[in-house]
C-alpha cells in the first residue's frame, strides 16, 4: 500500500506530574535518520541530537499533549489516546496509515495498527518516541525553574524516593496528577 505512514508513540504515562506527550512522525525514505531506536535505550545527549535531526529530515511531525487536568478527569489511558489523536491530527500531511506503539489505538479517521514494542521495530515509531521523550524532558527542565523543590530536572516526574520526599515536605504543586495514588495519599 503506497502512501505516507506515520509512527506514533507517547512519553509520560507513568510520572506523577506533568502532561502526557505523544508524537506523530512521517519519515522521508529519501532522507533517512541513522541510529533511530527506542528512546529508552538512548542517552539523553543522543536523543537530543536525534530530535534535531528528526525535526530537520522528517516529511512532517507533530506533538500532542494531554494536560494534568485531562489526565485527572479522563484517566491516564484515555488522556494518552487523546494526546495521540492530537499528534496525528496535527500532522500537516495526511498519512494513509498510522502505526502506534503498544496494544491500543486512539480513535482516528485513518487506518491504524497497534504494534507491541513498535518503538524498537518501526523507524517512524522510534522517531516518535524520541520526539515525545525529549519534548517531555524539556518540559520537566522548564517546570523545574518554577518548582525547584521537587527536582523535576532529575526524576522527570517519576515517583522516585526524592520526589516522594519532596511531595511529603511541600505537598502537591499544580502540575501533580491528583488522581495518581502516591499524590492522592500525600493530599489526604
Amino acid at each position: 500500500m503506497p502512501g505516507l505512514v506515520a509512527g506514533v508513540d507517547e512519553a509520560g504515562r507513568g510520572p506523577l506530574a506533568g502532561p502526557v506527550v505523544a508524537a506523530a512522525v512521517i519519515l522521508d525514505d529519501l532522507n533517512p535518520v541513522r541510529g533511530l531506536a527506542d528512546s529508552k535505550t538512548l542517552t539523553a545527549l543522543r536523543r537530543e541530537k536525534l530530535y534535531d535531526e528528526i525535526r530537520a529530515k522528517a516529511l512532517c511531525c507533530s506533538i500532542g499533549e494531554a494536560s494534568v487536568d485531562e489526565i485527572d478527569t479522563l484517566n491516564i489511558l484515555e488522556a494518552t489516546m487523546l494526546a495521540m489523536r492530537r499528534a496525528v491530527d496535527g500532522l500537516r500531511l495526511k498519512p494513509v496509515k498510522v502505526l502506534v506503539d503498544g496494544n491500543r489505538l486512539p480513535r482516528l479517521d485513518v487506518l491504524a495498527e497497534a504494534i507491541v514494542k513498535g518503538d524498537a521495530k518501526v523507524q517512524a515509531i522510534s522517531a516518535a518516541s524520541i520526539l515525545a521523550k525529549v519534548h517531555r524532558d524539556r518540559w520537566c527542565i522548564e517546570f523545574h525553574q518554577q518548582y525547584p523543590q521537587y527536582g523535576f530536572d532529575g526524576h522527570k516526574g517519576y515517583g522516585t524516593a526524592e520526589h516522594m520526599a519532596a511531595l511529603r515536605a511541600h505537598g502537591a504543586c499544580p502540575q501533580h496528577r491528583k488522581s495518581f495514588a502516591p499524590v492522592a495519599q500525600v493530599l489526604r
